[in-house]
């Protein structure tokens, strides 16, 4: 019945550059003037949680992005992950079950990273994010909504569908085209290369999450460290007297320092490229 009555009340909105625009605009002030920033951006659709769905909206959310022959609705994800046992109440206390889950109903490939987000992984969410795919991230929500370390007891889950990088000035590529409305913030033109990661001195992460319509940006260093401690569940929630999924290991083996990338079985080249408005990312 809670589903039934959620899934009722789910009314996606869509996405737009506006939205992102509008958010580096407010943000601006915190860009150094130092770098040259260049974002990569696609929009994706905003659908408000209802319960502790936000895994499941995120996946669902994600789906846009991936070139799909036709659209998957929320209560079909929901449906799967109760009949695969995923979920019993709408969370999802584990990536390798998102990764399986998203294979199944988006027909993706689903790439599974352990050991959080610096490291080799780093250089691999940016080339898979500058590439227009999206990511799948656990991490602890503060009341913004933003990244926090709350050990899990605020876990939440996020996708995130573009980049703010601050390159080194005069590394910026010719090919990127400056923003008619914000100055200093470029966009990847068709010809594009990515930049060098030695160039590349911040990075912000752009995401949506299901308590808001907005998107939001982040530094990138402050979703690592708040991924990388999800550990335990909130004792709050053990003790509600609802039954959970939660794997063997808990939840620092389900969330801890893990993440999803998703990738569209099409070709990479016949992705459309990255959209986008302005400015910032920091490591």
């Amino acid at each position: 019945k809670f589903f039934k009555a959620a899934l009722e009340r789910a009314a996606p909105a869509p996405g737009s550059a506006d939205d992102v625009r509008e958010l580096l605009s407010r943000r601006k002030s915190s860009f150094s003037g130092h770098f040259q920033w260049l974002l990569y951006h696609r929009a994706v659709p905003s659908l408000i949680q209802e319960g502790p769905q936000c895994g499941l909206v995120a996946l669902w959310m994600a789906g846009s992005l991936l070139n799909l022959s036709q659209d998957v609705s929320l209560e079909r994800i929901v449906r799967v992950a109760l009949e695969r046992g995923y979920t019993a109440q709408g969370e999802m206390f584990s990536a390798a079950d998102m990764a399986q889950l998203a294979e199944e109903v988006f027909q993706c490939r689903a790439e599974l990273l352990s050991g959080g987000l610096e490291g080799e992984n780093r250089g691999r969410i940016l080339r898979h994010l500058t590439a227009g795919c999206p990511l799948l991230l656990p991490y602890d929500e503060d009341s913004n909504h933003e990244p926090c370390r709350r050990r899990g007891y605020k876990a939440h889950w996020a996708v995130v569908s573009g980049l703010l990088l601050g390159l080194r000035a005069g590394t910026l590529s010719p090919a990127c085209q400056e923003d008619g409305e914000i100055s200093g913030l470029f966009r990847p033109g068709p010809a594009c290369p990515p930049p060098a990661p030695e160039d590349v001195l911040e990075i912000y992460l752009l995401s949506k999450q299901g308590k808001s319509w907005r998107p939001q940006l982040w530094r990138y260093r402050q979703a690592h460290e708040s991924n990388a401690q999800l550990t335990d569940l909130c004792p709050k929630r053990a003790g509600d007297g609802k039954a959970y999924v939660v794997p063997a290991g808990g939840v620092r083996a389900g969330l801890c320092g893990r993440a999803v990338l998703l990738h569209p079985r099409t070709a990479q080249s016949a992705l459309p490229p990255p959209a986008g408005p302005p400015p910032a990312a920091e490591r």
